[in-house]
Parts: C-alpha cells; structure tokens; sequence
C-alpha cells in the first residue's frame, strides 16, 4: 500500500470511530433525557399519593366521620388501583410510552380538580379513587420502560434517583397541603397542582421517543411461556413477602398523622407538616437503597431496609418525647422509603426483559390487593383501644415479611435468566 493511500485509510478510520462516538454519546443523552422524563411522571404521579392519608382527621371532622368510614378514603381507592393493574401490564408490553403515561397525567388532573370542588364525601371518595387509578397506569409502564432503557448494572441505582423523584413529589404535596391547611383551606392543594399535571401530560404524549419498542421475543420470533415467570417459586415467595411488608407499612402510614393529632394533641397543620418531612427523608432513603443496592445486591439492601423499618418503629413506639419521636420518624422514613429501589431491581431481576409489563402487573396487583384492605382492618384492630396500637401492628407484620424472605436469591436467577435467553438489557433502544 502507498504512503498516500495509508493516510487516506488512517484518516478514514478516524472518522468512522469519530462518527461511532459521536453516535453513542447522542445515543446516552437521549437515554437520560427519556429517563428523566419518565423520572419527573414519577414525582407528579406521588404529589397527591399521601395527601388523602393526611387529610383523614380533617376529612373527620368536615364531614363528620367515624374512624372506620374514613378509612374508605383509603380503602376503596386501593380497590380501584387494584383492578387498574391487571390491563396496564398486557398494555405496557404493547402501546407507547407516552400514550399510557399522557392517561395517567389526565386522570389525576382531571380528578383532582373534581375533589376541590365536591361537597359529598361519596363523591370525594370517587374522585380520589379515579386519581389512584392513574398509580398503575404509570408505574407499570413507567418501571417496565426504564428497565429496558438501563443496563444491568446500573438499574439499581437508577431505580434509586426514580424513586428519590417520587419521595420528592410526595413531600412538596404535603409541605403545600400543610401551608394550605393554615391558609386557605384544603381544597386548594387539589387546584395548585392539577394545573401542571395536565401540562405535563400534552408534554408526554407530544413525545415521540417515549415508545417501548417491539421486545425481543417479538424481534426473534420468541414465544415465552409467562407461567414461570408468574408462578416461580422465588417470585411466588417474593410477592408474600412483600405484601406483609405492606401491610406493616400501609398500616403506619395511614393512621400516623391521626396518631400524632388524637395521641400527641397536635394540629392537623402541625401533623400533616411533620408527615411531609417523612418523604423530604424518603428522597435521601431512595438514593441510599439504590447506592447500596448497587453495592451489595438488591436482596441485601432490601433485608437492610426492612430490618431499620422494624428497629425505628420499635424505639417509635416507646418514644414519649416529642423531638426524639419526630427524629426517629424519619428515620423510619429513610428507612421505608429505601425498599422501594431494592424491590423493583428484583423484580427485574426474577423476570425476563420480554414480559417486564407482565412482572411489574402482578407485583403490583398483589401489593395493591393487601393496600386495599389494610386500612379497614387496622382501622377495626385499633378501633377496639387507640391508634397506638398501629405501631405494634405494623411490626408484627414487617418482621414476617423479612423472614419470609429468607428464600428469594434474585440475582442468581437473573444469571441463569440472561444466560438462558441469550441477550442483554442494553439491546434495547428506543
């Protein structure tokens, strides 16, 4: 080969390696800019996920409750959710992105529009619930669609900044309710922000990279058999675990500001507030659950997450001080809101890529089922003495649930998975 032709072939070469840089450079910008839209649904999504709970004791006394009835702010909405995630895992595998996500953004404005303005507690309870049907329609959609964006690796911590948005959003939604509640009134948290959920919602559905594509059994020509997928041991054994835990949490975090307003004689501004700083804690608990589950393992960190719920509601219960109860709450916090990046990395982890939409459906319809009931139960156990007693409730059930998973190895099952399928998540582009 001539001298000119071998700078020609050099220069050639650098160009194409060049251009191949270029291209995966431009490739993860888009990959972050679609994860963080998703990530930003997220926190619009849990704006108003905690705000019904600590309406209970004003809900009360506008509309002239028993502890029992008020509970079905809780419960029947739960029961709505709970029918909205069996369609939303066949949806997720198959329509776009934005399409599911532009629904669940109309759906929460919409209702939330309504309750500002409704006067019948029926009627409030109906609007509530129309809002957590938006829950599923995002989360299944939303998780299945970050799991194929992200590489194995990094789903863990990924999971965690998804779910420190969420605790964001939750704890402005609070923090403005408990200004509202010294101001205005109520009813104006609902008007507040509807307004830019909605917006948001044209955003999501204008966006044309927000699409899952076709999955790889639809590429290849794969047919999977979803049995055992659905019906493994380890995820069968997951699910129950997870739903005791649950149970333990819904338990506390329905009735905790009635607890702090019966119990410790606060005002409903001065409870709902301190609520508030429980998810402002849940945004340093999401990243630290998924820092460490990148560290140590998903398993780990959720049976680390689990074990500081059970401890700090221990020394909760015998706190008589208030500043020290208020410190140790939200070290619970931290602690509650870092399982939820462990749990949704397993449940990735236990499930091939290809029925992601099918995985986070039934995850989310088990979890939903013992959500829909567990107030009312609570509301009866506690009922027959004072609401302290969700403390020991709530611990009872936590610990079942973190011995009940003393089986579930999810990360050597994400081997034989990976290796038996014969791909990688990071195939997948949008």
């Amino acid at each position: 080969m001539s001298s000119p032709e071998l700078w020609r072939s050099l220069y050639l070469l650098c160009l194409v390696i060049i251009e191949d840089s270029n291209e995966e450079r431009l490739c993860a910008v888009e990959m972050d800019r679609h994860f963080w839209m998703v990530c930003v649904t997220h926190m619009f999504v849990e704006v108003y996920f905690l705000v019904q709970v600590a309406l209970i004791p004003v809900f009360i006394r506008e509309f002239q409750l028993s502890l029992f009835e008020a509970s079905f702010v809780a419960t029947v909405p739960s029961f709505i959710q709970l029918i909205t995630n069996i369609p939303t895992g066949y949806l997720a595998d198959r329509i776009g992105t934005n399409h599911i996500l532009f629904m669940s953004m109309i759906a929460e404005g919409v209702s939330a529009l309504a309750i500002s303005q409704t006067n019948n507690f029926w009627m409030l309870v109906l609007g509530v619930s129309v809002m957590r049907a938006s829950s599923p329609l995002y989360h299944i959609t939303g998780l299945s669609h970050i799991t194929q964006i992200v590489k194995q690796e990094k789903i863990a911590r990924s999971m965690g900044f998804h779910n420190a948005l969420g605790s964001f959003g939750s704890a402005i939604g609070l923090i403005s309710l408990a200004l509202f509640l010294s101001t205005t009134g109520w009813r104006w948290i609902y008007i507040l922000w509807s307004v830019p959920i909605v917006i948001w919602g044209f955003v999501l559905l204008k966006s044309s990279q927000l699409k899952i594509s076709r999955t790889a059994r639809d590429e290849k020509g794969m047919t999977l058999n979803r049995s055992p997928i659905v019906f493994s041991f380890e995820f069968l054994i997951f699910l129950v675990a997870i739903g005791l835990r649950e149970v333990g949490n819904t338990g506390t975090a329905t009735f905790m500001t009635t607890y702090l307003v019966e119990i410790r004689e606060l005002s409903e501004a001065a409870a709902s507030l301190i609520f508030g700083l429980g998810p402002l804690m849940g945004i340093v608990g999401s990243l630290g659950g998924g820092y460490l589950g990148e560290k140590v393992g998903a398993k780990k960190a959720l049976d680390i997450a689990m074990l500081g719920c059970i401890v700090s509601l221990s020394v909760l219960a015998a706190s008589a001080q208030f500043h020290f109860l208020t410190f140790v709450y939200l070290v619970y916090a931290f602690f509650s809101n870092s399982v939820w990046s462990p749990m949704n990395t397993i449940v990735a982890d236990l499930t091939p890529v290809t029925e992601r939409g099918l995985s986070f459906s039934v995850y989310f319809f088990s979890e939903g089922l013992v959500v829909s009931i567990t107030p009312a139960i609570a509301a009866a156990i506690i009922g027959l003495s004072d609401v302290w007693h969700i403390f020991p409730f709530s611990i009872i059930f936590l610990t079942t649930g973190l011995i009940t998973l003393r089986p579930v190895s999810s990360q050597e099952r994400t081997k034989r998975e990976s290796h038996r399928l014969g791909y990688e998540r990071n195939t997948f582009t949008q």
